[in-house]
């Protein structure tokens, strides 16, 4: 970009790093401006441009897809969206919906205080690799069963979310971070997708083919990347490979069997976000110790010091909040929050009793 106004701050610390609190996406309600503030006001460190599925259609994370992709458009159907050849009411609600959330956005922003005070945000945008998997093509087949529709999908998005980024850049004068949410991979690289139908089967994406789909996408934005998988288990082996800045996952999706994935991610230079605050309030209130803990006995499991913690550890909810009361939600962000201070602040001192 040429344009200074398109320039990211740069005299800020790096947008993406360990020991801070930010939100997996999406928030309870419909009320944008409402959201938008209380983002702002719980995570300090990386806020996000909040989604609000409780809206409907064109509000999702897969309908709000079709207010970003250039020259294509989706339409409804009994099952989900699909391809459609011309603009329809989708596509004008969810382009009207997504500007409705940034200018509730730039107003927060102003009000808070955080204009030209360098403070980061992040955006969420689905993944290439998710969209084709749950987007139809006019047949009625997955986009993802057709290679040439799933390159042209994926082109589509990878250009439509670097003009998103620029316009949220402009708006805000802010670094952005970009998060690729990517629920789908592991059943893409597994073959266990479900077509359609019962009779339409999805085989799986050889690893080298959605890792090159994955990182076109990675290396057309001008933001670092995060990509984020609730997936159980998530596809840490591959995701170790791709050009991502970062990795987010459910801890609880997690077991024995991926922890060496895990350290090789961490040896690997990339920051990892754990969603350790549950989406579901436990029946006994949990304190910050009890959200702090699994990932502290994480990271000695491993054998990495504890400043870990500070450096290449963000903290986040284990997954989007939009099914979970608002109390709660609420509730979430400042266990989060106060976790990453923890982690930032003398992770050494974290101790619990024995497991």
């Amino acid at each position: 970009m040429s344009d200074a106004e398109d320039q990211p701050v740069t005299d800020a610390p790096s947008p993406l790093r360990g020991g801070i609190a930010t939100g997996v996406g999406s928030w309870p309600g419909t009320d944008a401006r409402e959201a938008a503030t209380t983002i702002l006001g719980e995570l300090p460190d990386l806020p996000h441009l909040v989604e609000l599925p409780g809206r409907g259609v064109g509000a999702d994370m897969i309908g709000r897809m079709s207010a970003l992709l250039v020259d294509m458009r989706f339409d409804t159907t009994t099952r989900g969206y699909r391809l459609a050849p011309r603009p329809g009411a989708v596509s004008r609600r969810a382009r009207d919906l997504l500007r409705g959330d940034l200018d509730a956005l730039e107003e927060a922003w102003e009000t808070t205080g955080s204009a030209g005070s360098g403070r980061p945000i992040k955006v969420q945008a689905a993944g290439p690799l998710t969209l084709a998997a749950q987007v139809e093509l006019p047949s009625g087949h997955l986009a993802i069963t057709d290679p040439g529709a799933l390159r042209d999908l994926s082109e589509s998005l990878a250009e439509g979310v670097a003009n998103h980024v620029a316009e949220v850049r402009r708006r805000l004068g802010a670094d952005i971070v970009l998060q690729l949410d990517e629920p789908s991979l592991t059943a893409v690289l597994d073959g266990s997708l479900r077509g359609v139908s019962l009779l339409d089967s999805v085989p799986a994406i050889p690893e080298p083919e959605a890792l090159a789909i994955l990182d076109a996408m990675i290396a057309s934005q001008s933001a670092p990347v995060l990509v984020h998988s609730c997936a159980e288990p998530p596809a840490l082996a591959f995701l170790r490979g791709s050009a991502a800045a970062a990795i987010g996952f459910d801890v609880a999706t997690i077991g024995t069997r991926d922890l060496d994935s895990i350290g090789e991610l961490l040896d690997s230079g990339k920051q990892l976000a754990l969603g350790l605050t549950p989406t579901t309030a436990p029946a006994t209130p949990p304190t910050w110790r009890d959200i702090a803990e699994p990932g502290v006995r994480l990271i000695d499991r491993l054998g990495f010091s504890r400043p870990t913690l500070a450096t290449r550890i963000l903290v986040t909810p284990a997954c989007g909040l939009a099914p979970t009361p608002l109390a709660w939600s609420r509730k979430a962000l400042t266990l989060t929050t106060e976790v990453a201070r923890a982690y930032a602040e003398d992770p050494d001192s974290l101790t619990f009793e024995p497991a």
